[in-house]
Protein backbone atom coordinates (compact mmCIF):
# COMPACT_ATOMS: atom_id res chain seq x y z
CA UNK A 1 0.00 0.00 0.00
CA UNK A 2 1.09 3.48 -0.18
CA UNK A 3 2.48 5.43 2.34
CA UNK A 4 0.13 6.99 4.89
CA UNK A 5 -1.25 10.29 4.52
CA UNK A 6 1.46 11.91 7.46
CA UNK A 7 4.00 10.86 4.65
CA UNK A 8 3.84 14.60 3.58
CA UNK A 9 4.18 15.98 7.31
CA UNK A 10 8.06 15.97 8.21
CA UNK A 11 9.99 17.79 5.80
CA UNK A 12 11.62 16.33 3.01
CA UNK A 13 14.71 16.41 5.03
CA UNK A 14 13.27 13.55 7.45
CA UNK A 15 11.80 11.46 4.66
CA UNK A 16 14.49 8.99 5.37
CA UNK A 17 15.62 5.48 5.56
CA UNK A 18 14.59 5.49 9.36
CA UNK A 19 11.11 6.74 8.43
CA UNK A 20 10.72 4.31 6.04
CA UNK A 21 11.71 1.43 8.20
CA UNK A 22 9.46 2.35 11.40
CA UNK A 23 6.31 3.25 8.96
CA UNK A 24 6.71 -0.63 7.66
CA UNK A 25 6.97 -1.28 11.21
CA UNK A 26 3.41 0.12 11.78
CA UNK A 27 1.76 -1.23 8.64
CA UNK A 28 2.82 -4.53 10.02
CA UNK A 29 0.95 -4.29 13.32
CA UNK A 30 3.97 -3.11 15.76
CA UNK A 31 2.98 -0.67 18.37
CA UNK A 32 6.11 -0.83 21.09
CA UNK A 33 9.62 -1.60 20.50
CA UNK A 34 12.34 -2.23 23.00
CA UNK A 35 15.89 -0.78 23.25
CA UNK A 36 17.98 2.35 23.85
CA UNK A 37 19.00 5.22 22.26
CA UNK A 38 22.25 6.01 20.66
CA UNK A 39 24.19 8.38 19.15
CA UNK A 40 23.88 6.16 15.66
CA UNK A 41 20.45 4.85 16.00
CA UNK A 42 18.33 8.67 16.87
CA UNK A 43 16.82 8.09 12.87
CA UNK A 44 14.59 5.20 13.89
CA UNK A 45 13.65 7.49 17.11
CA UNK A 46 12.71 10.04 15.32
CA UNK A 47 9.95 8.72 14.02
CA UNK A 48 8.30 6.12 16.66
CA UNK A 49 5.70 9.06 17.93
CA UNK A 50 4.54 10.01 15.05
CA UNK A 51 3.37 6.22 13.98
CA UNK A 52 1.83 5.93 17.68
CA UNK A 53 5.03 3.39 18.76
CA UNK A 54 6.06 3.24 21.94
CA UNK A 55 9.78 2.54 23.03
CA UNK A 56 10.25 0.88 26.12
CA UNK A 57 13.72 1.78 27.14
CA UNK A 58 15.62 -0.91 29.74
CA UNK A 59 19.04 -0.26 30.99
CA UNK A 60 20.75 -2.98 28.91
CA UNK A 61 19.87 -4.32 25.67
CA UNK A 62 20.00 -7.71 26.73
CA UNK A 63 16.83 -6.46 28.66
CA UNK A 64 15.38 -5.49 25.93
CA UNK A 65 15.58 -9.15 24.15
CA UNK A 66 13.68 -10.11 26.77
CA UNK A 67 11.68 -7.74 27.06
CA UNK A 68 10.65 -8.04 23.66
CA UNK A 69 10.43 -11.90 23.77
CA UNK A 70 8.07 -11.65 26.96
CA UNK A 71 6.19 -9.10 24.95
CA UNK A 72 5.51 -11.49 22.42
CA UNK A 73 4.58 -14.81 24.40
CA UNK A 74 1.86 -12.96 25.84
CA UNK A 75 0.72 -11.16 23.02
CA UNK A 76 1.18 -13.00 20.10
CA UNK A 77 3.20 -9.93 18.22
CA UNK A 78 6.38 -10.70 17.26
CA UNK A 79 9.35 -8.50 19.76
CA UNK A 80 10.51 -5.52 18.12
CA UNK A 81 14.62 -4.70 19.55
CA UNK A 82 16.44 -1.31 17.87
CA UNK A 83 20.34 -0.97 19.37
CA UNK A 84 22.79 1.20 18.12
CA UNK A 85 25.57 0.32 16.85
CA UNK A 86 28.74 -1.96 18.18
CA UNK A 87 28.31 -2.39 21.52
CA UNK A 88 24.67 -1.70 21.67
CA UNK A 89 24.13 -4.68 19.30
CA UNK A 90 26.80 -7.47 20.87
CA UNK A 91 24.80 -6.52 23.62
CA UNK A 92 21.16 -8.15 22.63
CA UNK A 93 23.02 -10.91 21.04
CA UNK A 94 22.56 -13.29 24.04
CA UNK A 95 19.06 -12.47 23.87
CA UNK A 96 18.47 -13.13 20.07
CA UNK A 97 20.18 -16.43 20.80
CA UNK A 98 17.78 -17.53 22.91
CA UNK A 99 15.13 -16.33 20.52
CA UNK A 100 16.47 -18.56 17.98
CA UNK A 101 17.26 -21.60 20.35
CA UNK A 102 13.65 -21.48 21.12
CA UNK A 103 12.15 -20.95 17.83
CA UNK A 104 10.49 -17.37 18.75
CA UNK A 105 10.46 -14.69 16.14
CA UNK A 106 12.40 -10.88 17.13
CA UNK A 107 13.55 -8.46 14.53
CA UNK A 108 16.29 -6.93 15.66
CA UNK A 109 17.34 -3.27 14.25
CA UNK A 110 20.47 -1.56 13.86
CA UNK A 111 22.51 1.17 11.78
CA UNK A 112 26.14 0.29 10.80
CA UNK A 113 29.00 1.62 8.99
CA UNK A 114 28.37 4.14 6.02
CA UNK A 115 28.21 2.68 2.81
CA UNK A 116 31.67 1.60 1.67
CA UNK A 117 33.44 1.45 4.67
CA UNK A 118 32.75 -1.96 5.52
CA UNK A 119 35.99 -3.53 7.59
CA UNK A 120 37.92 -0.18 7.08
CA UNK A 121 38.51 -0.54 10.59
CA UNK A 122 39.32 3.42 10.81
CA UNK A 123 38.60 3.43 14.37
CA UNK A 124 34.57 5.01 13.73
CA UNK A 125 33.03 5.12 17.13
CA UNK A 126 31.06 1.88 17.30
CA UNK A 127 32.83 0.18 14.42
CA UNK A 128 32.31 -3.90 14.21
CA UNK A 129 34.26 -5.72 11.68
CA UNK A 130 31.02 -7.36 10.35
CA UNK A 131 27.76 -6.85 12.28
CA UNK A 132 25.69 -8.20 10.06
CA UNK A 133 27.89 -11.65 9.32
CA UNK A 134 28.78 -12.20 13.01
CA UNK A 135 24.71 -12.32 13.53
CA UNK A 136 23.99 -14.14 10.01
CA UNK A 137 25.89 -17.07 12.32
CA UNK A 138 23.59 -17.35 14.62
CA UNK A 139 20.61 -16.25 13.64
CA UNK A 140 17.76 -17.04 11.13
CA UNK A 141 19.38 -14.15 8.84
CA UNK A 142 21.15 -11.00 9.32
CA UNK A 143 20.66 -8.76 6.31
CA UNK A 144 22.68 -5.44 5.54
CA UNK A 145 20.54 -3.38 3.38
CA UNK A 146 21.81 -1.17 0.96
CA UNK A 147 18.75 1.67 0.28
CA UNK A 148 16.06 2.77 1.92
CA UNK A 149 13.45 1.02 0.12
CA UNK A 150 15.65 -2.55 0.67
CA UNK A 151 15.68 -1.58 4.06
CA UNK A 152 11.45 -1.78 4.33
CA UNK A 153 11.07 -4.50 1.86
CA UNK A 154 13.36 -6.55 4.66
CA UNK A 155 11.16 -5.81 7.53
CA UNK A 156 8.24 -6.59 5.77
CA UNK A 157 9.80 -10.00 4.57
CA UNK A 158 10.57 -10.49 7.98
CA UNK A 159 7.51 -10.26 9.07
CA UNK A 160 6.29 -12.55 6.46
CA UNK A 161 8.01 -15.37 7.63
CA UNK A 162 7.58 -15.11 11.04
CA UNK A 163 3.81 -15.86 9.84
CA UNK A 164 4.55 -18.50 7.33
CA UNK A 165 7.63 -20.70 8.82
CA UNK A 166 9.71 -21.67 12.05
CA UNK A 167 10.08 -18.51 13.69
CA UNK A 168 13.12 -17.00 14.88
CA UNK A 169 15.25 -13.61 15.32
CA UNK A 170 16.01 -11.76 12.36
CA UNK A 171 18.71 -8.69 11.68
CA UNK A 172 18.07 -6.02 9.59
CA UNK A 173 21.70 -3.27 9.85
CA UNK A 174 20.86 -0.59 7.79
CA UNK A 175 23.86 1.74 6.94
CA UNK A 176 23.88 5.42 8.09
CA UNK A 177 24.26 6.75 5.17
CA UNK A 178 21.06 4.83 4.34
CA UNK A 179 19.21 5.37 7.40
CA UNK A 180 19.77 9.10 7.19
CA UNK A 181 19.68 9.44 3.56
CA UNK A 182 16.39 10.41 1.06
CA UNK A 183 13.62 7.09 1.12
CA UNK A 184 11.79 8.40 -2.27
CA UNK A 185 9.75 4.75 -1.88
CA UNK A 186 6.29 3.99 -0.41
CA UNK A 187 5.37 1.52 2.49
CA UNK A 188 5.67 -2.31 1.34
CA UNK A 189 2.14 -4.34 0.98
CA UNK A 190 2.66 -6.76 4.03
CA UNK A 191 3.35 -10.22 2.40
CA UNK A 192 0.81 -13.24 3.29
CA UNK A 193 2.69 -15.65 4.41
CA UNK A 194 2.75 -18.53 2.52
CA UNK A 195 2.84 -21.86 4.80
CA UNK A 196 3.99 -25.52 3.55
CA UNK A 197 0.33 -27.36 1.90
CA UNK A 198 -0.48 -30.66 3.29
CA UNK A 199 0.00 -33.70 1.55
CA UNK A 200 -3.45 -35.05 1.02
CA UNK A 201 -2.14 -38.88 1.19
CA UNK A 202 -0.43 -38.13 4.47
CA UNK A 203 -3.75 -36.67 6.26
CA UNK A 204 -5.32 -39.92 4.48
CA UNK A 205 -2.42 -42.20 6.84
CA UNK A 206 -2.37 -40.22 9.62
CA UNK A 207 -6.36 -40.78 9.91
CA UNK A 208 -6.03 -44.53 9.58
CA UNK A 209 -3.44 -44.07 12.17
CA UNK A 210 -5.19 -43.01 14.87
CA UNK A 211 -8.80 -44.08 13.84
CA UNK A 212 -7.68 -47.87 15.01
CA UNK A 213 -5.04 -46.65 18.20
CA UNK A 214 -5.66 -48.31 21.16
CA UNK A 215 -3.37 -46.46 23.28
CA UNK A 216 -2.96 -43.47 21.59
CA UNK A 217 -0.46 -40.26 23.29
CA UNK A 218 0.46 -36.51 22.18
CA UNK A 219 3.31 -34.76 22.90
CA UNK A 220 2.95 -30.80 21.94
CA UNK A 221 6.22 -28.81 21.88
CA UNK A 222 6.16 -25.17 21.43
CA UNK A 223 5.47 -25.26 17.27
CA UNK A 224 1.84 -26.33 18.68
CA UNK A 225 1.31 -23.07 20.43
CA UNK A 226 -0.71 -21.67 18.49
CA UNK A 227 -2.79 -24.50 18.15
CA UNK A 228 -4.61 -24.92 21.80
CA UNK A 229 -7.89 -25.20 20.85
CA UNK A 230 -7.56 -28.10 18.37
CA UNK A 231 -4.65 -30.11 20.28
CA UNK A 232 -7.60 -30.01 22.69
CA UNK A 233 -10.43 -31.13 20.32
CA UNK A 234 -8.02 -33.57 18.87
CA UNK A 235 -7.34 -35.22 21.80
CA UNK A 236 -11.18 -35.23 22.93
CA UNK A 237 -11.86 -37.02 19.77
CA UNK A 238 -8.76 -39.63 20.77
CA UNK A 239 -9.59 -39.56 24.15
CA UNK A 240 -5.67 -39.59 24.27
CA UNK A 241 -3.34 -38.16 27.31
CA UNK A 242 -1.52 -35.08 26.11
CA UNK A 243 2.38 -33.96 27.81
CA UNK A 244 3.70 -31.10 26.87
CA UNK A 245 7.61 -29.71 26.85
CA UNK A 246 8.30 -26.54 28.97
CA UNK A 247 7.67 -24.42 25.56
CA UNK A 248 4.48 -26.03 25.37
CA UNK A 249 2.97 -25.89 28.92
CA UNK A 250 -0.52 -24.96 28.88
CA UNK A 251 -1.65 -25.65 25.20
CA UNK A 252 -4.13 -27.77 26.75
CA UNK A 253 -5.38 -27.12 30.19
CA UNK A 254 -3.25 -28.55 33.25
CA UNK A 255 -6.45 -29.01 35.05
CA UNK A 256 -7.86 -30.95 32.06
CA UNK A 257 -8.74 -34.55 32.64
CA UNK A 258 -6.60 -35.68 29.52
CA UNK A 259 -3.99 -33.21 30.33
CA UNK A 260 -0.18 -34.79 31.42
CA UNK A 261 0.69 -30.97 32.39
CA UNK A 262 4.53 -30.24 30.89
CA UNK A 263 6.24 -33.28 32.01
CA UNK A 264 7.70 -35.47 29.47
CA UNK A 265 10.81 -35.72 31.79
CA UNK A 266 9.07 -37.73 34.58
CA UNK A 267 9.76 -41.03 33.96
CA UNK A 268 6.24 -42.14 34.08
CA UNK A 269 5.40 -39.96 30.84
CA UNK A 270 8.10 -41.78 29.22
CA UNK A 271 7.05 -45.06 29.88
CA UNK A 272 3.84 -44.33 28.59
CA UNK A 273 5.56 -42.63 25.54
CA UNK A 274 7.09 -45.92 24.93
CA UNK A 275 3.91 -48.31 25.73
CA UNK A 276 1.70 -45.74 23.04
CA UNK A 277 0.74 -48.00 20.14
CA UNK A 278 0.50 -44.60 18.10
CA UNK A 279 2.40 -41.52 19.33
CA UNK A 280 1.38 -37.76 18.16
CA UNK A 281 4.68 -35.13 18.18
CA UNK A 282 3.33 -31.78 17.67
CA UNK A 283 5.78 -29.03 16.94
CA UNK A 284 8.82 -30.38 19.09
CA UNK A 285 11.81 -31.41 18.35
CA UNK A 286 12.31 -33.68 21.69
CA UNK A 287 15.46 -31.77 23.25
CA UNK A 288 17.29 -33.32 25.92
CA UNK A 289 16.86 -30.04 27.16
CA UNK A 290 13.56 -30.99 28.44
CA UNK A 291 13.96 -35.05 28.86
CA UNK A 292 17.00 -34.79 30.90
CA UNK A 293 18.55 -37.52 29.53
CA UNK A 294 15.25 -39.29 28.90
CA UNK A 295 13.49 -41.06 25.85
CA UNK A 296 9.94 -40.01 24.42
CA UNK A 297 8.41 -42.81 22.19
CA UNK A 298 9.88 -47.03 21.83
CA UNK A 299 13.74 -46.32 21.95
CA UNK A 300 16.78 -47.63 22.84
CA UNK A 301 18.47 -44.73 22.62
CA UNK A 302 18.45 -41.09 21.05
CA UNK A 303 17.29 -41.54 17.44
CA UNK A 304 17.12 -45.89 17.69
CA UNK A 305 13.64 -47.01 17.49
CA UNK A 306 12.60 -50.33 19.81
CA UNK A 307 12.61 -52.85 17.06
CA UNK A 308 10.61 -54.90 19.44
CA UNK A 309 7.80 -51.90 19.27
CA UNK A 310 5.33 -51.95 17.27
CA UNK A 311 4.87 -48.32 18.05
CA UNK A 312 3.69 -45.87 14.96
CA UNK A 313 4.91 -42.21 14.96
CA UNK A 314 3.31 -39.29 13.72
CA UNK A 315 5.44 -36.44 13.84
CA UNK A 316 4.36 -32.42 12.78
CA UNK A 317 6.41 -29.53 12.28
CA UNK A 318 6.42 -26.36 10.36
CA UNK A 319 9.97 -27.13 9.70
CA UNK A 320 10.83 -30.41 8.15
CA UNK A 321 14.50 -30.40 9.08
CA UNK A 322 12.99 -30.93 12.64
CA UNK A 323 10.34 -33.86 11.54
CA UNK A 324 13.37 -36.49 11.77
CA UNK A 325 15.45 -34.90 15.55
CA UNK A 326 15.76 -37.55 18.33
CA UNK A 327 12.87 -39.93 17.36
CA UNK A 328 12.16 -41.32 13.90
CA UNK A 329 8.72 -40.81 12.31
CA UNK A 330 6.51 -43.10 10.17
CA UNK A 331 3.91 -40.52 9.04
CA UNK A 332 5.59 -37.12 8.52
CA UNK A 333 3.45 -33.88 7.98
CA UNK A 334 5.50 -30.42 7.53
CA UNK A 335 2.61 -28.15 8.46
CA UNK A 336 1.46 -25.48 11.05
CA UNK A 337 0.40 -27.74 13.76
CA UNK A 338 -3.29 -25.73 13.99
CA UNK A 339 -3.89 -26.86 10.27
CA UNK A 340 -2.78 -30.54 10.32
CA UNK A 341 -4.95 -31.13 13.40
CA UNK A 342 -7.92 -29.25 11.59
CA UNK A 343 -7.50 -31.10 8.42
CA UNK A 344 -6.80 -34.59 10.05
CA UNK A 345 -10.19 -34.33 12.34
CA UNK A 346 -11.84 -33.29 9.08
CA UNK A 347 -10.75 -36.43 7.12
CA UNK A 348 -12.14 -38.64 10.38
CA UNK A 349 -15.50 -36.72 9.90
CA UNK A 350 -15.54 -37.49 6.04
CA UNK A 351 -14.64 -41.48 6.63
CA UNK A 352 -16.78 -41.95 9.50
CA UNK A 353 -14.16 -42.74 11.81
CA UNK A 354 -14.94 -43.76 15.81
CA UNK A 355 -11.42 -43.20 17.07
CA UNK A 356 -12.16 -44.95 20.75
CA UNK A 357 -13.55 -48.27 18.83
CA UNK A 358 -10.13 -50.30 19.10
CA UNK A 359 -9.67 -48.80 22.79
CA UNK A 360 -13.00 -50.20 23.71
CA UNK A 361 -12.35 -53.53 23.11
CA UNK A 362 -8.45 -53.33 24.89
CA UNK A 363 -7.20 -53.40 28.41
CA UNK A 364 -5.97 -49.69 28.59
CA UNK A 365 -8.77 -47.85 30.09
CA UNK A 366 -9.72 -44.41 29.54
CA UNK A 367 -7.61 -41.94 28.35
CA UNK A 368 -8.43 -39.75 31.64
CA UNK A 369 -8.03 -43.04 33.43
CA UNK A 370 -4.58 -43.60 32.31
CA UNK A 371 -3.77 -39.97 33.39
CA UNK A 372 -4.91 -40.31 36.97
CA UNK A 373 -2.72 -43.82 37.25
CA UNK A 374 0.58 -41.81 35.78
CA UNK A 375 -0.62 -38.63 37.92
CA UNK A 376 -0.77 -40.81 40.68
CA UNK A 377 3.22 -41.92 40.73
CA UNK A 378 4.47 -38.23 40.16
CA UNK A 379 5.46 -38.53 43.96
CA UNK A 380 8.33 -40.86 42.92
CA UNK A 381 9.14 -38.54 39.87
CA UNK A 382 9.12 -34.72 41.15
CA UNK A 383 9.75 -33.46 44.52
CA UNK A 384 6.83 -31.35 44.91
CA UNK A 385 7.83 -29.88 48.24
CA UNK A 386 10.84 -28.31 47.21
CA UNK A 387 11.25 -24.93 47.40
CA UNK A 388 10.47 -23.59 44.00
CA UNK A 389 7.63 -25.78 43.65
CA UNK A 390 6.46 -24.52 46.95
CA UNK A 391 6.91 -21.16 46.30
CA UNK A 392 5.08 -21.69 42.71
CA UNK A 393 2.01 -22.69 44.38
CA UNK A 394 2.11 -20.03 46.74
CA UNK A 395 2.29 -17.27 44.32
CA UNK A 396 -0.23 -18.76 42.06
CA UNK A 397 -2.31 -18.57 45.40
CA UNK A 398 -1.74 -14.84 45.73
CA UNK A 399 -2.17 -13.57 42.33
CA UNK A 400 -4.78 -16.60 40.70
CA UNK A 401 -5.02 -19.05 38.37
CA UNK A 402 -4.30 -16.53 35.62
CA UNK A 403 -1.30 -15.67 36.67
CA UNK A 404 1.48 -14.99 34.10
CA UNK A 405 5.04 -16.22 35.88
CA UNK A 406 8.32 -15.04 34.12
CA UNK A 407 11.02 -17.95 35.26
CA UNK A 408 14.46 -17.98 34.58
CA UNK A 409 17.59 -20.16 34.27
CA UNK A 410 16.89 -20.70 37.89
CA UNK A 411 16.50 -24.18 40.18
CA UNK A 412 13.36 -22.73 41.30
CA UNK A 413 11.95 -22.26 37.23
CA UNK A 414 13.07 -25.96 36.15
CA UNK A 415 12.56 -27.68 39.31
CA UNK A 416 9.92 -25.32 39.98
CA UNK A 417 7.81 -23.74 38.18
CA UNK A 418 7.87 -25.91 34.81
CA UNK A 419 5.86 -28.64 37.32
CA UNK A 420 4.71 -26.81 39.68
CA UNK A 421 2.51 -23.62 38.09
CA UNK A 422 -1.10 -24.85 37.11
CA UNK A 423 -1.43 -23.23 33.43
CA UNK A 424 -4.51 -22.86 31.41
CA UNK A 425 -3.35 -20.96 28.62
CA UNK A 426 0.21 -21.49 26.77
CA UNK A 427 1.24 -18.13 27.62
CA UNK A 428 1.37 -18.64 31.72
CA UNK A 429 5.15 -19.91 32.06
CA UNK A 430 7.68 -17.19 29.98
CA UNK A 431 10.88 -19.51 30.08
CA UNK A 432 13.98 -20.70 27.87
CA UNK A 433 14.63 -24.07 28.57
CA UNK A 434 16.56 -24.81 25.56
CA UNK A 435 19.68 -21.48 25.83
CA UNK A 436 19.31 -21.79 29.57
CA UNK A 437 19.88 -17.82 30.07
CA UNK A 438 20.48 -15.98 33.12
CA UNK A 439 19.15 -13.15 33.90
CA UNK A 440 15.75 -13.61 31.93
CA UNK A 441 13.17 -13.38 34.44
CA UNK A 442 13.20 -9.22 34.96
CA UNK A 443 13.13 -8.30 32.12
CA UNK A 444 10.72 -11.02 30.78
CA UNK A 445 7.82 -10.14 33.09
CA UNK A 446 7.95 -6.12 32.31
CA UNK A 447 7.83 -7.37 28.34
CA UNK A 448 4.60 -9.40 29.39
CA UNK A 449 2.55 -7.14 31.44
CA UNK A 450 3.27 -4.32 28.86
CA UNK A 451 1.68 -7.08 26.65
CA UNK A 452 -1.03 -7.12 28.68
CA UNK A 453 -1.60 -4.95 31.66
CA UNK A 454 -4.47 -6.57 33.02
CA UNK A 455 -2.94 -9.67 33.61
CA UNK A 456 -1.32 -10.42 36.43
CA UNK A 457 2.24 -11.09 36.17
CA UNK A 458 5.13 -12.16 38.78
CA UNK A 459 8.25 -13.58 38.26
CA UNK A 460 10.32 -16.03 40.32
CA UNK A 461 13.89 -16.68 40.40
CA UNK A 462 17.01 -17.23 41.95
CA UNK A 463 19.65 -14.63 43.29
CA UNK A 464 21.82 -15.30 41.03
CA UNK A 465 19.70 -14.81 37.98
CA UNK A 466 18.43 -11.88 39.40
CA UNK A 467 21.82 -10.68 39.49
CA UNK A 468 22.01 -10.77 35.91
CA UNK A 469 19.32 -8.10 34.85
CA UNK A 470 18.63 -6.91 38.57
CA UNK A 471 18.66 -3.52 36.79
CA UNK A 472 15.64 -3.82 34.80
CA UNK A 473 13.78 -2.92 38.34
CA UNK A 474 14.58 0.47 37.64
CA UNK A 475 12.69 0.26 34.44
CA UNK A 476 9.71 -1.37 36.14
CA UNK A 477 9.58 1.23 38.29
CA UNK A 478 9.54 3.65 35.70
CA UNK A 479 6.90 2.21 33.66
CA UNK A 480 4.83 1.90 37.04
CA UNK A 481 4.83 -1.29 36.93
CA UNK A 482 2.86 -3.66 39.93
CA UNK A 483 4.87 -6.91 39.66
CA UNK A 484 6.11 -9.10 42.43
CA UNK A 485 9.74 -10.32 41.98
CA UNK A 486 10.07 -13.17 44.00
CA UNK A 487 13.70 -13.65 44.53
CA UNK A 488 14.62 -17.45 46.24
CA UNK A 489 18.24 -16.61 47.41
CA UNK A 490 20.32 -19.54 48.35
CA UNK A 491 23.42 -17.62 48.39
CA UNK A 492 24.70 -18.20 45.27
CA UNK A 493 24.92 -21.18 42.33
CA UNK A 494 23.58 -23.91 44.69
CA UNK A 495 22.97 -26.27 41.71
CA UNK A 496 27.06 -25.68 39.72
CA UNK A 497 27.86 -26.61 43.68
CA UNK A 498 25.76 -29.62 44.04
CA UNK A 499 27.95 -30.47 40.62
CA UNK A 500 31.19 -29.77 41.48
CA UNK A 501 30.83 -32.41 44.43
CA UNK A 502 29.54 -34.84 42.58
CA UNK A 503 32.84 -34.66 40.37
CA UNK A 504 34.66 -34.81 43.73
CA UNK A 505 35.76 -31.01 43.16
CA UNK A 506 36.05 -29.23 45.74
CA UNK A 507 33.37 -26.05 45.46
CA UNK A 508 34.67 -22.86 45.15
CA UNK A 509 33.44 -20.15 43.22
CA UNK A 510 29.70 -20.66 43.85
CA UNK A 511 29.03 -19.34 47.08
CA UNK A 512 28.45 -15.40 47.03
CA UNK A 513 27.66 -12.21 49.32
CA UNK A 514 24.20 -11.68 49.25
CA UNK A 515 22.49 -8.41 48.55
CA UNK A 516 19.38 -7.35 50.40
CA UNK A 517 17.35 -7.40 47.61
CA UNK A 518 14.29 -5.75 49.42
CA UNK A 519 16.27 -2.84 50.00
CA UNK A 520 17.50 -2.86 46.50
CA UNK A 521 14.00 -3.05 45.30
CA UNK A 522 13.28 0.12 47.78
CA UNK A 523 16.29 2.39 46.41
CA UNK A 524 15.11 1.75 42.83
CA UNK A 525 11.60 3.24 43.65
CA UNK A 526 9.63 0.13 44.51
CA UNK A 527 8.76 -1.66 47.13
CA UNK A 528 10.96 -4.55 49.08
CA UNK A 529 9.99 -7.02 51.41
CA UNK A 530 11.91 -10.12 52.88
CA UNK A 531 10.32 -13.36 54.15
CA UNK A 532 12.61 -16.14 55.42
CA UNK A 533 11.56 -19.62 54.03
CA UNK A 534 9.85 -21.32 57.41
CA UNK A 535 7.37 -18.54 57.04
CA UNK A 536 6.57 -18.52 53.03
CA UNK A 537 3.20 -20.27 53.91
CA UNK A 538 1.75 -17.62 56.10
CA UNK A 539 3.02 -14.76 54.37
CA UNK A 540 4.05 -14.90 50.68
CA UNK A 541 0.90 -15.05 49.15
CA UNK A 542 -0.74 -12.02 50.65
CA UNK A 543 2.63 -10.19 49.58
CA UNK A 544 2.04 -11.23 46.19
CA UNK A 545 -1.65 -10.14 46.23
CA UNK A 546 -0.57 -6.72 47.97
CA UNK A 547 2.29 -6.14 45.04
CA UNK A 548 -0.54 -6.70 42.37
CA UNK A 549 -2.15 -3.96 43.76
CA UNK A 550 0.45 -1.31 43.86
CA UNK A 551 1.68 0.60 40.56
CA UNK A 552 6.09 -0.20 41.72
CA UNK A 553 7.06 -3.33 41.13
CA UNK A 554 7.52 -4.86 44.22
CA UNK A 555 10.81 -7.21 45.38
CA UNK A 556 10.39 -9.92 47.51
CA UNK A 557 13.35 -11.59 48.70
CA UNK A 558 13.02 -15.19 50.21
CA UNK A 559 15.87 -16.28 52.28
CA UNK A 560 17.26 -20.14 52.02
CA UNK A 561 19.44 -21.79 54.71
CA UNK A 562 19.75 -18.55 56.83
Amino acid sequence: MADDKNSAAPSEEFRNGGRAVIATLAAHGVDTIFGIPGTHNLEFYRHLSEFGIRAITPRHEQGAGYGADGYFLVSGKPGVVITTSGPGLTNVITAAATAYAESRPMLILSPGVPTGMERADVGMLHETKDSSGALNRLLVSSQRTRTAEGAAQAVAEAFAMFSSSRPGPVHIEVPLDVLEGAWNGSVPTPIPGRRPGLDSRVVSRAAEAVAGAARPLIVAGGGARRASAEVRAFAERLDAPVATTANGKGIISETHPLSLGSNVRFPSVQAESAAADVLIVLGSELADSDLWGGLIGAQTSVGIRDENSAQLVIRCDIDPDQLGKNLGGDILACADAGEFLTTLMAELDHDGATTTSARDASSTGSGSDRVAAIRGSWNSDFDFESIGARVTRLVEQGAGPAVVVAGDSSQVTYDGSVHALTASTPDQLLYMPGFATLGYGIPAAIGAKLADSARPVACILGDGAAMFSIQELMTASELGLGIPFVIVDNGGYAEIEAQMVDRTIEPFAVKLARPDFAALGHSMGGAGVTIAESDIDEMLPAAVAEALERTVPTTIHITVGC
